[in-house]
């Protein structure tokens, strides 16, 4: 059994229904057999508010994360750049614990920094402006006081300027830089990371330390990508495909 199992960037949506299908098989046949999934970032295309669990989609997708925790599995979640309006309502719904990041645990003795990843991306300055913003409880609070239905028109548009925005910017600027990730290092006093967000899967060292970055998931294209990150109970540190195997 796992000791724990990580994803993130699923961006789940209505009109991706293979990679909702994998993310449902992968709850079914790999996460319910785990003693912990952490789910950082990034799993819904976008959040509205926790008003929006009504959505059918949502609630089919909420629902079956619960069924991961009702199995005895412990569902953490850590908020990406889409779903950062996820909140308590959600959280009960889904069987989940909230966290906030970065986030240090312990797993299988070894400390483990968890992020999503954006908040380290400090050369895309109008990216962090607009996140210190989003993120103020008095923006969220005023947001979320408007109806769903605006709420979501108003995500569309971002949606689309990010899009044509990212489109503009160098690979390096969207990316998590060195002197953000070691402030991290050294400020959780952890020497292993896993985040996700910049769709960059990979392994990096740098001294003593090891960066997991994770897959983002997309299954309704050609090629197929997406998968997970695995702990086990002696502390090993193993990357796995979609379809389960491991990745060397």
């Amino acid at each position: 059994m796992p000791a724990a199992l990580f994803i993130s960037d699923l961006h789940l949506q209505s009109s991706h229904p293979r990679t909702s299908a994998a993310f449902l098989s992968f709850l079914e046949h790999h996460a319910q057999y785990a003693q912990a999934l952490y789910l950082l970032g990034d799993l819904f295309e976008y959040w509205a508010g926790d008003d929006d669990l009504e959505d059918p989609f949502n609630a089919r997708m909420t629902a079956a994360i619960r069924a991961v925790s009702d199995a005895g599995v412990h569902v953490y979640w850590i908020a990406g750049n889409r779903d950062f309006l996820v909140g308590s309502g959600f959280a009960a719904a889904a069987g989940a614990t909230l966290l906030s990041e970065p986030h240090v645990a312990t797993i299988a003795g070894q400390r483990v920094v968890l992020l999503h990843g954006d908040a380290e991306c400090t050369n895309d300055v109008p990216y962090m402006e607009f996140r210190a913003m989003v993120r103020q409880p008095a923006w969220q609070k005023q947001f979320l006081s408007m109806p769903l239905s605006q709420r979501k028109s108003i995500i569309a548009g971002l949606r689309n300027r990010s899009r044509e925005h990212n489109g503009e910017k160098s690979y390096d600027i969207m990316d998590v830089t060195p002197d953000a990730i070691a402030q991290v290092f050294s400020e959780q006093a952890s020497t292993v990371m896993i985040h996700g967000h910049t769709h960059r899967p990979a392994v990096h060292t740098a001294g003593d330390t090891l960066r997991y970055v994770l897959p983002d998931w997309e299954c309704d294209t050609t090629p197929q990508r997406g998968g997970w990150i695995a702990i086990d109970g002696r502390g090993n540190i193993t990357r796995h495909e979609l379809d389960g195997s491991i990745i060397e």
